[in-house]
């Protein structure tokens, strides 16, 4: 059976109030939260937390910043039910309910002084960014940074501005394709598969990062698989439902792992043989 050490901060509710919202899409809305007293979230790149609503419930968030914004977190947040139907109607000066962060991230102490390739697909743009901007705020630390985005339409993609600033970086190759445009689009048109084998990487000394929808990870990590990066090189965010963040619900259990503790950044290697973790 597996044992869980719980701090009692894991359990602690603080209000967040929240102080710029953002429409990125038709879907999509980005919160900006600061913790009182200005206390900092503390997370790791790839953790998330839970947000509650009196009345709504509560619900797991991917955290869409950088721990190196220390004196507020960002949230984006896709309206698909209850919880995240109440959020889109909050506004700044509105409060939320926040308990953790929770989970594993990105191991960037592993990563460090390596190549990056990240790889990401609609929604999946979230956690990757908050990883993304560690690095850039961190350049010096890693080696060769490449960046492949997927979306179903241009309209889709999120934060537009701020990856046209990482395209001007000459310290960031950054490539982005749609699933179908209008003429106007310049850019690549295809899946996010279609972009892997144009780039150029040392296996050995590349770590990939892939966050999207599940349909997209068995197909993605088949090329990278072609590309000879190694399994424990691979690295996936699951997408579960982590229903109280604390190992104790069993929602987010993939033959025994327990998501929202173990997870949700696991390695390839690790999973490889659960059919059911993709």
């Amino acid at each position: 059976m597996k044992e869980l050490i719980l701090k009692d901060s894991e359990y602690e509710i603080k209000r967040g109030k929240i102080v710029r919202t953002k429409m990125m899409t038709e879907q999509e809305k980005l919160f900006e939260i600061v913790l009182p007293g200005g206390d900092n979230l503390d997370h790791d790149p790839g953790q998330f937390v839970e947000v509650s609503i009196l009345g709504a419930g509560e619900a797991p968030i991917s955290i869409a910043s950088s721990p190196t914004k220390r004196d507020s977190f960002e949230l984006v947040v896709r309206n698909v039910g209850r919880v995240t139907g109440a959020l889109h109607k909050l506004e700044t000066g509105d409060e939320v309910g926040i308990r953790g962060p929770f989970g594993k991230g990105f191991p960037v102490r592993i990563l460090e002084g390596n190549d990056l390739l990240f790889v990401a697909a609609g929604l999946g743009l979230v956690p990757l960014r908050s990883l993304i901007n560690f690095v850039i705020d961190n350049r010096r630390d890693f080696g060769k940074v490449t960046v492949l985005l997927g979306c179903k339409t241009p309209d889709n993609m999120l934060f537009g501005d701020e990856l046209e600033s990482w395209r001007k970086r000459l310290d960031v190759n950054l490539n982005c394709t749609v699933d179908k445009a209008d003429p106007e689009w310049k850019g690549n048109v295809g899946l996010i598969t279609s972009l892997i084998p144009g780039v150029t990487l040392k296996p050995k000394r590349t770590f990939a990062v892939v966050v999207g929808p599940p349909i997209m990870y068995k197909f993605v990590i088949q090329e990278l698989l072609k590309k000879e990066i190694p399994d424990r090189q691979i690295l996936v965010s699951l997408e579960r439902h982590m229903k109280c963040g604390l190992g104790k619900c069993g929602h987010c259990q993939i033959n025994g792992i327990y998501c929202c503790q173990e997870g949700p950044v696991l390695s390839y290697d690790r999973i490889k043989s659960i059919p059911e973790a993709l």
